[in-house]
């Protein structure tokens, strides 16, 4: 499904002007969000992530507008990953933003099985970094080529996702998600500063990492430390908790660790509540 200009449409081929600088040039900002029984998960979250995207590029978009986008989508499905995309707009060639943009806000819909969530992975450490030192390496972009090369290489090693370092060397992120490990009671995610998305369910599960006995903690991790980490996990809008079973040849017990389990168990709790109307039931 098509949510553009205030319609919805079950195709999603449209007309699109080529001079758009989000498909010549990523100047845009996108996000992924689950929808379920006709409500979107987190959807204020996601909408306050998109437009904040929005105005580091410099450009508006208006969050009304956009929540009427995702909530069109979301009742077209029972399960949905909902993709709402803007753009700069039109503009002259060449790489300068035009003075006065006229963003084109678009979202599109498709189903997402149940199944991924909190299905368990496996990483692959691939020798593209992320380059903590740009802006982009905190926003949601179309810029994914490095990740798209990553998976390529990720998916020839038998591995489902790609694990990112960044030029330092530290651990920042996966191809399509953030990164925690558990060691210990402490509960470890990688910083901003090291070139990481601000996940709308990595903001939850720092929240929910008390209630799962685990002290949260936002600090750089080495990869032999990661690697020693007595569970690690990938996080998502779609996949959720994602237990991670391997990195390369080193196996983990993600999938059995208890903590994790706990994690899991609230998060799921979090997700059916904010899919849930004001009598706390679905749409």
């Amino acid at each position: 499904m098509l949510w553009l200009d205030g319609k919805l449409q079950a195709e999603t081929v449209a007309p699109f002007d080529l001079t758009d600088r989000g498909l010549g040039l990523g100047d845009a900002v996108f996000d992924t969000a689950l929808a379920r029984d006709g409500r979107v998960a987190f959807e204020d979250a996601h909408i306050d992530r998109l437009v904040a995207g929005a105005d580091t590029l410099g450009f508006s978009v208006d969050p009304d507008r956009a929540r009427a986008a995702m909530r069109a989508l979301a009742g077209t499905g029972p399960r949905l990953a909902i993709r709402t995309t803007a753009t700069r707009g039109t503009g002259p060639r060449g790489l300068k933003p035009p003075a006065e943009p006229h963003p084109l806000l678009y979202a599109t819909a498709a189903p997402s099985a149940a199944a991924l969530a909190f299905a368990p992975l496996s990483l692959w450490v691939t020798g593209i970094a992320r380059n903590e030192t740009s802006p982009v390496s905190r926003l949601k972009t179309p810029a994914y080529l490095d990740a798209v090369l990553a998976a390529r290489d990720a998916a020839a090693a038998g591995c489902d996702e790609a694990l990112f370092l960044n030029t330092r060397g530290r651990v920042a992120c996966a191809g399509t998600g953030n990164l925690f490990g558990i060691l210990g009671d402490r509960l470890v995610t990688p910083p901003l500063a090291d070139g990481v998305l601000p996940g709308i369910v990595r903001a939850e599960v720092l929240a929910l990492a008390g209630s799962a006995g685990l002290h949260p903690e936002e600090r750089s991790l080495a990869l032999p430390e990661l690697l020693s980490a007595d569970a690690v996990f990938l996080t998502n809008s779609l996949r959720l908790i994602a237990p991670v079973r391997a990195i390369g040849e080193t196996p983990f017990g993600s999938p059995e660790h208890p903590g994790l389990a706990r994690l899991v168990a609230a998060l799921a709790e979090r997700v059916t509540a904010s899919c849930a109307g004001p009598d706390g039931r679905a749409a």
